[in-house]
C-alpha cells in the first residue's frame, strides 16, 4: 500500500518585518522631537547635570574632618591600623623565614595542593625571583596580597553566602557587582585616598573592592545551582537550615568555590602595578618607577615576579580535579604503608633543608646568586628602537605605523562618533542591542548610553568608543588568524601555550613600557598594549570554539569535497557561533580596561580624566569620568554579548 507523504505547515512566525514596524515608528518619532527640541549635534546642555558641586562639597568635607571627626577616628582609622599591622605582620614572617623558609613552604605547599608538577613550578618560580634581585620587593608584594586576597575572599564569600541564599538580595547585589567589576580601577583610588590617605591599607582596600565580585558571584552561582533533589533528600531527613548548608550546599559548590578563589587571586595580583601609585611598596612600584623613565630592563625583571606569583598561586589553588586528587590519593594509600608517615617525614626533610640553608647562607637572598637582566634587555631595546622606530627604507618603522593608525584608523572614527546626533546614537544602540539580545537588553544599553550624557562627558566617551572600537578590530583580525593556525595544528596550539600563559598574567602596566619606546607617546601606543593584552583571551576563546566543533560534521563536509577554507566558513564558525561572540566581547572588555590606563602615556579622552583626578585629588572628575567609563562599558557588553535565547535561536 502506497502512502501519501503529508506535509504538515508550520505555525506562523511573525514576519520580521511586522515586528520591526512599531519600534522603528517611536524611534521616527523619538528622533524627530529631539532633533525639534534639543538638535541635532553633541549632547545638549539642557540634559546635562552638574554633580561637580555635591561631589566638590563631599570632597572638601573629607579634606577638613579627615583628622578630626570621628567617623575617620574611630571607624575608618581602625580598619586602616588593622590592615597596616596584618601587612607588616605578614611581612615579618616572611622575612623571618627567609628566602630558604618560603621556597620551601611554598614548594612543599604547591606540592601537597596540587602535585608534584606544581611544587617544581613553585621552586622554579621563588628562585627566578631571587636570581633576578626581586626577592624583598616580592615577599613586600606577597605579603600584601596575602592580606588583600584573604580580605576578599572573606567579603566575596560573606557576600555570596547572602546572594546565594536569598533571592532578593541576588537581585539587589547583581547591579552593584556589575558596577564594580566595570568600573576601571583608578575610579577606586580617589575615593580611597581621600579616606584613608597614602599607604598600605588604601592599597590593601582598593584591591579589595576590585577583587572581591568573582568570589561573591562564583559563590553565588554554586549555592543557586545545587541540585534540587539532594536539597530535597537532606530536607527528608530532618537536617535544619544550617546543617543542609554545611553539609549539602557548600559541598557541592566546592568547584565554584576553588574556581572564585583562584579568579580573586589573578584578579588582586593585577592590581599590584596600580596599587603603586598610592603608596604600595614592592613589585608593582619598581614597574611604576620603570614607566616614568621608558626603563624597560628595569620593569621586566619586576614584571616577571608578578607573573610567577600569579602562576605559583593559580597551580597550587587551581591544582588537579577533585576526582583525579581523590583518586590518585587512593592509589597512594594502597600501595604505601602510612600516608601520613611519609607526610610527615616530607615535611621534616623541608624543615631540615630550610635549616641548612639559613644557617649556610643567611635569611636574605644571596647577592652573589642575582642575574642583572636591565642592561641586556635594555640594549636589545636600543636596538630595536634604532632600526624599527624610524623604519626600513621604503617600509617605514613603527613611528610611521603610528602615526598612519592615529591619522587613519582613529581620527576619521573619533570625529564621526562625535558628528553623529545624540538621539541617532542613542537609537543605533538600541537596534544593536535589540538585535542581538532582548528588549531588556536594549534597554539597559540606551540607558547606560544617556547616562554619558547626563554625566557631561559624551564627546571623551566618543573619543574613549574610538580608540576602543580601533583597538578592537585590529585583535579581532590577528586573534582569529592565530587562532585557526592553533586549531589546525597541535604543534603550534602548545607552543602558543606557555606564550599566551605569560602574556594573560603579565601586568597591564609592563606593556606600555616597551610600546612607549616603539610607538612614541599618544593614542597609538595605548591601543598597541590593548591588543598585546587582550589576544591572549581572544585565541584562546576562539581556538577552543573550533576544536570543540562536532567531528562528524567535518567529516560530512571532507566526504562532499569541502576545502580547508570552505570548512572553516560554512561549519566550524557557525557551529562554533557562541564562542566566537564571547570572544567579541571579552576583546571589547580588555581592550577598554587597558586604553583606559592608556591615558598615563598619552591616549587622553575618559582616562586621562581619570588620572587628572586622582593626581589632582578632584572627586568630581575623577569619579564622574570613572562612572561613564562603566557606562561605556556596560553598553558594549550588551551590544556584544548574546543572550541564551538569542543563542539557542
Amino acid at each position: 500500500m502506497s502512502t501519501v507523504p503529508v506535509t504538515i505547515p508550520a505555525s506562523p512566525r511573525p514576519a520580521p518585518v511586522r515586528k520591526w514596524l512599531l519600534p522603528a515608528a517611536a524611534a521616527t518619532v523619538f528622533a524627530a522631537l529631539a532633533a525639534w527640541r534639543y538638535g541635532s549635534g553633541t549632547w545638549p546642555g539642557a540634559l546635562t547635570v552638574d554633580f561637580g558641586g555635591p561631589l566638590g562639597r563631599a570632597n572638601d568635607w573629607i579634606i577638613d574632618n579627615r583628622d578630626s571627626h570621628w567617623l575617620f577616628l574611630y571607624f575608618f582609622g581602625h580598619i586602616s591600623n588593622a590592615v597596616i599591622t596584618a601587612v607588616r605582620a605578614v611581612y615579618v614572617v616572611l622575612l623571618a623565614l627567609g628566602w630558604a623558609g618560603v621556597t620551601t613552604a611554598a614548594t612543599l605547599l604547591s606540592w601537597r595542593l596540587a602535585g608534584r608538577r606544581a611544587g617544581l613550578t613553585a621552586l622554579a618560580s621563588f628562585a627566578v625571583c631571587g636570581a633576578l634581585g626581586m626577592w624583598v620587593p616580592t615577599m613586600r608584594t606577597l605579603a600584601l596580597m596575602v592580606v588583600a586576597v584573604a580580605l576578599s575572599l572573606v567579603v566575596g564569600a560573606l557576600l555570596g553566602l547572602a546572594a546565594g541564599l536569598s533571592d532578593r538580595i541576588h537581585r539587589g547585589l547583581r547591579p552593584v557587582l556589575d558596577t564594580m567589576q566595570a568600573l576601571p580601577a583608578f575610579a577606586y583610588l580617589l575615593p580611597v585616598v581621600l579616606v584613608f590617605g597614602i599607604g598600605v591599607a588604601p592599597a590593601v582596600l582598593a584591591t579589595v573592592v576590585y577583587a572581591a565580585p568573582p568570589m561573591a558571584r562564583l559563590t553565588a552561582l554554586g549555592l543557586r545551582s545545587t541540585d534540587k533533589g539532594v536539597l530535597e533528600a537532606v530536607d527528608s531527613l530532618g537536617a535544619t537550615g544550617r546543617q543542609r548548608l554545611l553539609t549539602a550546599r557548600l559541598p557541592l559548590a566546592r568547584r565554584e568555590l576553588l574556581l572564585g578563589v583562584n579568579q580573586t587571586i589573578m584578579m588582586a595580583l593585577s592590581m599590584a602595578v596600580i596599587a603603586s601609585v598610592i603608596g604600595a611598596d614592592g613589585l608593582g612600584d619598581r614597574v611604576y618607577q620603570a614607566l616614568s623613565t621608558v626603563d624597560v630592563g628595569s620593569a621586566l625583571a619586576a614584571g616577571i615576579p608578578i607573573v610567577l606569583l600569579a602562576i605559583v598561586l593559580d597551580r597550587a589553588v587551581g591544582g588537579r580535579s577533585v576526582g583525579n586528587r581523590s583518586a590518585g590519593r587512593a592509589g597512594w594509600a594502597q600501595s604505601q604503608p602510612s600516608a601520613r608517615t611519609r607526610a610527615a617525614i616530607t615535611w621534616a626533610a623541608g624543615i631540615a633543608v630550610t635549616a641548612a640553608a639559613a644557617v649556610a647562607s643567611g635569611t636574605a637572598w644571596p647577592d652573589t646568586w642575582t642575574v642583572d637582566i636591565t642592561a641586556p634587555v635594555n640594549t636589545a631595546k636600543d636596538w630595536m628602537v634604532t632600526h624599527l622606530y624610524n623604519g626600513i627604507p621604503g617600509i617605514g618603522g613603527t613611528a610611521d605605523l603610528a602615526a598612519h593608525y592615529t591619522a587613519w584608523c582613529v581620527d576619521p572614527l573619533r570625529d564621526a562618533l562625535q558628528a553623529l546626533p545624540w538621539w541617532s546614537a542613542l537609537i543605533l544602540v538600541a537596534a544593536l542591542a535589540r538585535l542581538i539580545g532582548t528588549w531588556r537588553t536594549a534597554t539597559t544599553a540606551t540607558l547606560a548610553l544617556a547616562a554619558i550624557g547626563v554625566l557631561g562627558r559624551w564627546d571623551p566617551a566618543m573619543d574613549t568608543l574610538s580608540q576602543v572600537l580601533a583597538a578592537v578590530a585590529v585583535t579581532l583580525v590577528l586573534g582569529f588568524a592565530v587562532a585557526v593556525a592553533a586549531a589546525r595544528s597541535d604543534r603550534v596550539e602548545r607552543w602558543l601555550r606557555p606564550v599566551l600563559d605569560v602574556f594573560q598574567t603579565m601586568p597591564q602596566f609592563v606593556y606600555l613600557i616597551p610600546v612607549v619606546a616603539l610607538f612614541g607617546v599618544g593614542r597609538a601606543p595605548a591601543a598597541a598594549a590593548a591588543i598585546v593584552y587582550a589576544l591572549p583571551a581572544v585565541i584562546r576563546i576562539v581556538g577552543q570554539g573550533l576544536r570543540q566543533v562536532d567531528a562528524g560534521a567535518l567529516e560530512s563536509a571532507r566526504s562532499l569535497g569541502a576545502t580547508g577554507g570552505q570548512q572553516l566558513r560554512q561549519v566550524q564558525f557557525p557551529l562554533a557561533r557562541p564562542q566566537l561572540l564571547l570572544a567579541v566581547n571579552q576583546a571589547v572588555v580588555l581592550v577598554l580596561s587597558v586604553v583606559i590606563i592608556g591615558a598615563l602615556v598619552g591616549g587622553g579622552a575618559l582616562g586621562y580624566d581619570v588620572v587628572f583626578g586622582l593626581a589632582q585629588g578632584d572627586l568630581a572628575t575623577g569619579l564622574t569620568a570613572g562612572v561613564a567609563i562603566a557606562c561605556l562599558g556596560l553598553v558594549l557588553d550588551r551590544v556584544t554579548q548574546p543572550t541564551k535565547a538569542k543563542e539557542a535561536r
